[in-house]
Order: structure tokens, then C-alpha cells, then sequence
């Protein structure tokens, strides 16, 4: 590693780069656009308040939200949108922390190849048994849009992961 570059920063990039989707719907029909963000506190009016700011840098034990924003860009509504993201090789999924209005949210727990609801998914445990699934095996996300998105209309899904 070369001594200009802080372990920090490389740290972030690996990680950003790993933050990938996948989405499906006809292809100009939905713009996408993903960061990733930290909450922080600062202090407004005399107040302590938390904010979202792009990651600059982070620890193991740090919870960084993958946020996916999408908007319909065409003149008809536009359906079956599914975004597929994956949890970080280097963090861990954050129980109940997936959102996304207007959509049915599932994981995975084999790389991203079956979706299902959390209380579904099934870990082969030693001897043959089977166990549920904790969050911090989930591989993958998915959100499937109920519906179709209106002309002109937006939407957001986020889920949070915390560094190993």
C-alpha cells in the first residue's frame, strides 16, 4: 500500500465498491442513484441533532445506511421494479433496519440465488438440522415495488449494515 494513501480511505473505497444493485424494469424507464451515508450528531440552535453525511471514513462497530433513491422518467407508469442490493463483505445486515414504502422486502442467505421474508429463511446447521436465519447472515436484499411507480414519481429503500 503506498504511504500517501491512509488505510482509512482505501477502507471506503472497498466499501463503497462493493455497494452495488441490481434492478429490474425496462431500461430508461427508472433512474437510480445509491450513496452511502452515516448518521452523526451535531449541534443546531443549541441543540444536539442527528444528521446523515456521506462516509468519509469508518470504524469497525460504524453503521452506514445504503440508501437507493428511483424515479419513474417516462411518460407511463412504470412497473415491476426490483433492487437487489447486496450486505457488504465487511459488514453485517442491521436487524429491521431494510425500508422502503410501497414495496415487499426479502433476503437472502445464499449469496443473492433465493429471496424470501426474514421469518422464512432457513440456515442448514450442523448434523442436518435446520435453524432460522439470523440478520447477520443475510447476503442480499430485495425490494419489489407494489405496483407501478406514477409518471414523474419517486421513491427510496435504505437498509443498514454495521462494519465488522
Amino acid at each position: 500500500m503506498s504511504p500517501l494513501i491512509p488505510h482509512r480511505v482505501l477502507f471506503i473505497a472497498a466499501l463503497l465498491s462493493v455497494f452495488s444493485l441490481n434492478a429490474f424494469a425496462a431500461p430508461g424507464e427508472v433512474e437510480m442513484n445509491s450513496f452511502a451515508e452515516r448518521e452523526v450528531m451535531v449541534v443546531k440552535n443549541g441543540k444536539k441533532v442527528s444528521e446523515l453525511r456521506p462516509v468519509d471514513k469508518a470504524v469497525p462497530g460504524d453503521e452506514i445506511i445504503y440508501t437507493t433513491r428511483f424515479k419513474n422518467l417516462t411518460g407511463k407508469p412504470a412497473g415491476r421494479i426490483v433492487i437487489s442490493n447486496p450486505v457488504p463483505n465487511s459488514s453485517v445486515y442491521v436487524a429491521n433496519s431494510a425500508r422502503g414504502n410501497n414495496t415487499a422486502i426479502t433476503f437472502s442467505v445464499d449469496g443473492g440465488k433465493s429471496f424470501a421474508a426474514a421469518d422464512k429463511l432457513i440456515i442448514q446447521a450442523k448434523e442436518g438440522k435446520t435453524r432460522p436465519a439470523l440478520p447477520a447472515e443475510y447476503t442480499h436484499i430485495r425490494w419489489t415495488y407494489k405496483g407501478d411507480l406514477g409518471v414523474g414519481k419517486s421513491g427510496e429503500i435504505s437498509f443498514r449494515a454495521a462494519i465488522k
